[in-house]
C-alpha cells in the first residue's frame, strides 16, 4: 500500500439492519472461476463435505432471521480455521458477484494506472515470488481483476482449499500456518477491492439498484472480518468512514 496525500473520503453508505440474499446461479463443478460480466459462477461447495457442512450454518442462521452476530460465531465443536476457510470462499462470492454487474462497462477502461484507490492510497500489485518478484502499478479495475483471479487461482487448488470427504485432511490443511497466512492475504484483499468499488463505483451500483446489496455484503464481511480479528488496523485507515459504524454496531450487538 503507497500513501498518498490525504483527503476526505466522501462515500455515504445506508446500513441495512439485517441482510437481504441476492440469488445467483451456482456453478456444479469445481471448474476455473472466470470474472466478468456473463461469464463469472460462484463455486459451489460440494454436498457431504465440510465445507459444505460449514457453509449450511450460516445459512441456517441468516435464513431463520438471525441476526449477522450469530451468523458470523464459530458454531459450537467446528474448526475455527475451517470457518474461516469457508467464509474466504464465500466472500469471494460475494464480490465477485458484484463485479461481474459492472466488469464489462466501458467506463472501467477510462482508468489509468494509479487512479481510482481509495483517497490517501494506491494499492499495488505484485508479480512473481522472491528475488524475481516486481511491484507494478495498474489501475483499480485492474487491480480488482487481478485479486479476484489470484483468488479463484487458490480457491481452486486442492492442495490449498481441499474439497474432499476426508474431514480430518481437510482440517490439517486448514489449520497450517501457511494456510493461515493465505486467508490473511485473501481477506486483506478482498477489503481492498471493498474500498475499490466504494471509493470509485458506488453511484454505479446505486444507479443499477445494486447498492443495498452491496452495503449488506460488506457489513457481514466486517462483522465476520471484525470477529476473528482478521483485518489490521492500518488496512481499515482508508474506509474508515465506513467501518466505523458497522463495528460500533458488531460491538453494540455483542454487549461489549
Amino acid at each position: 500500500v503507497l500513501p498518498l496525500k490525504s483527503a476526505p473520503h466522501q462515500a455515504t453508505i445506508v446500513l441495512p439492519s439485517s441482510p437481504s440474499p441476492i440469488t445467483t446461479t451456482m456453478s456444479s463443478s469445481r471448474s476455473n472461476l472466470p470474472t466478468g460480466a456473463g461469464t463469472f459462477q460462484p463455486l459451489r461447495h460440494r454436498s457431504g463435505t465440510l465445507r459444505d457442512r460449514l457453509h449450511g450454518y450460516t445459512k441456517q442462521t441468516l435464513g431463520a432471521g438471525g441476526s449477522l452476530n450469530d451468523a458470523v460465531a464459530l458454531p459450537p465443536g467446528e474448526s475455527c480455521a475451517g470457518w474461516v476457510a469457508v467464509h474466504a470462499i464465500d466472500f469471494y462470492n460475494d464480490v465477485s458477484t458484484i463485479w461481474a454487474v459492472m466488469a464489462e462497462d466501458p467506463y472501467l477502461d477510462s482508468f489509468r494506472p494509479g487512479e481510482g484507490f481509495p483517497s490517501g492510497v494506491e494499492y499495488r500489485w505484485s508479480e512473481g515470488s522472491g528475488r524475481d518478484a516486481t511491484t507494478i502499478s495498474v489501475s483499480a479495475p485492474v487491480y480488482i481483476e487481478k485479486v479476484l483471479q489470484w483468488i479463484a487461482d487458490q480457491i481452486n487448488d486442492e492442495t490449498k482449499f481441499p474439497d474432499d470427504d476426508d474431514e480430518a485432511e481437510a482440517l490439517r490443511v486448514f489449520q497450517t500456518p501457511q494456510f493461515a497466512a493465505l486467508c490473511g492475504q485473501i481477506f486483506r484483499r478482498l477489503f481492498r477491492v471493498y474500498g475499490i468499488i466504494y471509493s470509485s463505483f458506488f453511484g454505479t451500483l446505486e444507479a443499477l439498484q445494486m447498492a443495498p446489496h452491496l452495503n449488506t455484503c460488506f457489513k457481514h464481511f466486517m462483522f465476520f472480518c471484525t470477529e476473528f480479528g482478521l483485518l489490521p488496523e492500518r488496512e481499515m485507515e482508508p474506509l474508515e468512514v465506513l467501518v466505523k459504524p458497522i463495528r460500533k454496531q458488531y460491538h453494540l450487538a455483542k454487549g461489549k
